[in-house]
């Protein structure tokens, strides 16, 4: 009902606006009732039909980021913001836009709001151009999509974007290790709370969290890595297959120290996280028919480590390959809970299985 309202008020305003009246001083007059006439018309369908005044504004409430992309018109603009919670009336939002000239003249730009804020101080903002760094949080063991879908969801950016420059990203030399893996981005981009500025690139947004991983990464951990065999690329995708199967800390060095015996043995790592990987949704209990999927990210039909990271690992798993646990295990599977069991017979571990499952 909004919509079809909008656009019979637009063409009446548009109308209202266009039609050629013999007195100039006369004409502005009548616009100005015309158009007040419209606005209270569009207030009392509002209220009949559900659109509500702003809610109360929350001073604890977190803030919101909104992304305002280059020709969004005042509608597309309100029906966000009211989604949003920013606003209360996308209907009243729109008339005030048309009654005041203002709706081509916000600026493109990522813009801090709260809710419940009166739609005359977010239209000023919007056309003052008042943007500000977006800040967002990427937990430990998200991957590209993940990470995609964050952004886009908070605003900051397209979804699409990022996946796509991800494909190619990879301003360090240890990420070009492997060109068959999905996203070169994916296992360098370090979980961590960032500001975006206005104006960043999807391109400046990766750059900006693999610059941190860089940094994370001391000498003293990659001389480490290079003691116990691995390449900083090998070092990362082992630690993000600890990252997805470990919900808890003390699980980690075990893990990694099982992957790790089992590379040694040329066993292959069986890993159900990598076959979640190539799932369109996560699943509880992978099934024999996912393990058969044909792709390098197998770990049930393929040995060794699969092309690339399947998630970005935070610090604790990445310190677990460097220093995993002293066990002989190479068997481990998780409960319900999320609790892993180890066994070093596959006897054992298949007894362990029937018990935990």
């Amino acid at each position: 009902m909004t919509d079809w309202l909008i656009r019979q008020l637009e063409q009446l305003a548009d109308w209202i606006g266009a039609f050629r009246w013999p007195d100039e001083k006369y004409r502005k007059h009548l616009l100005a009732g015309c158009l007040a006439a419209v606005l209270a018309v569009g207030f009392a369908l509002s209220a009949l039909f559900g659109c509500s005044p702003a809610p109360a504004a929350d001073a604890a409430d977190a803030p919101v980021f909104v992304r305002v992309e280059p020709g969004m018109d005042a509608d597309s603009v309100g029906r966000m913001l009211a989604e949003k919670g920013i606003i209360g009336s996308r209907l009243y939002f729109w008339l005030a836009a048309k009654v005041n000239g203002l709706e081509s003249k916000f600026q493109t730009g990522t813009y801090k709001f709260r809710r419940g804020m009166e739609a005359e101080e977010v239209m000023d903002m919007l056309v003052r151009g008042d943007t500000a760094p977006a800040r967002f949080t990427i937990p430990e063991g998200f991957n590209v999509n993940e990470i995609a879908e964050r952004l886009e969801k908070e605003g900051i950016a397209r979804a699409a974007e990022i996946r796509a420059e991800a494909v190619k990203f990879a301003p360090y030399k240890y990420m070009l290790a492997a060109p068959e893996a999905t996203y070169r981005a994916e296992g360098f981009l370090f979980p961590d709370t960032y500001e975006v500025e206005p104006g960043m690139t999807a391109n400046s947004i990766l750059h900006m969290m693999a610059d941190n991983f860089d940094d994370k990464m001391t000498d003293a951990m990659r001389q480490r890595a290079m003691a116990e065999g691995l390449s900083l690329y090998d070092l990362v995708t082992l630690a993000s297959l600890v990252e997805k199967e470990a919900r808890f800390d003390e699980d980690r060095p075990v893990i990694a120290q099982v992957f790790l015996k089992r590379l040694r043995l040329g066993m292959p790592l069986q890993s159900d996280t990598t076959i979640q990987y190539l799932l369109d949704a996560p699943k509880e209990d992978v099934t024999y028919a996912d393990t058969e999927i044909e792709s390098p990210y197998n770990t049930y039909q393929n040995e060794g480590l699969p092309p690339g990271p399947i998630a970005n690992p935070g610090m604790d798993s990445i310190e677990a390959v460097l220093y995993p646990a002293p066990t002989d295990y190479l068997y481990f599977v998780a409960d319900r809970q999320g609790h892993n069991h180890y066994s070093m017979t596959y006897e054992d571990h298949l007894s362990i299985v029937e018990q935990v499952r």
